[in-house]
């Protein structure tokens, strides 16, 4: 009798540990299913899906989206794209390198606008550009490799009397010298 108590002990202990194991796998895939993001695949055919339809003439607006979901265009996006509407994948590259708010590389956790119209680069943009590539390692269009950091350089920003003129993350900073871009960074730097 002894025996038979224990036994049913260890068949209840054990059906417990198995109960809670299986507890553990269904919430692990529920956490999994909720907080993974959809794969940058699914992410395309989505948007593309959004479009269907309509064809090459919603190219645009789909490079957009992508970009705006994904931080830039990959060529397996490029691809997708091409595939899903028929289009050669140097078309749609081509089209994309000539507009400039298409990206190929994600934005740095601070993106940097500098400004390099005539009378900003007149102002001293030049130093800034310089300051950048020399402390940064960062050129226009690039990320740096930390990914705290990014650069655009445009051709103006409409605030030519105060210029030397960047922004950062939408921030607008007016009669940047090098010192005070320097400064600026070091603090953005610290998150």
């Amino acid at each position: 009798m002894i025996k038979s108590v224990k036994n049913s002990a260890n068949i209840l202990i054990y059906k417990f540990i198995l109960f809670v194991k299986a507890i553990t796998i269904i919430v692990v895939f529920y956490l999994y299913d909720e907080f993974n993001p959809m794969s940058n695949v699914e992410l395309i055919e989505d948007i593309l899906d959004r479009y269907s339809p309509s064809g090459a003439e919603s190219l645009i607006p789909i490079l957009q989206d992508i970009q705006s979901e994904l931080g830039c265009l990959s060529e397996d996006a490029i691809v997708l794209v091409g595939k899903r509407l028929r289009i050669p994948t140097s078309k749609i590259y081509g089209l994309a390198t000539f507009y400039n708010q298409f990206k190929f590389e994600k934005r740095g956790k601070h993106h940097i606008c500098l400004c390099n119209g005539t009378s900003c680069r007149l102002k001293g943009a030049k130093w800034n550009m310089a300051f950048l590539e020399d402390n940064y390692k960062l050129k226009n269009a690039q990320t740096t490799r930390d990914g705290k950091f990014s650069l655009d350089v445009v051709t103006c920003m409409g605030a030519c009397v105060h210029g030397p003129v960047i922004s950062i993350n939408d921030e607008y900073y007016t009669q940047v010298t090098p010192e005070k871009l320097k400064d600026i960074l070091s603090i953005l730097n610290q998150d």
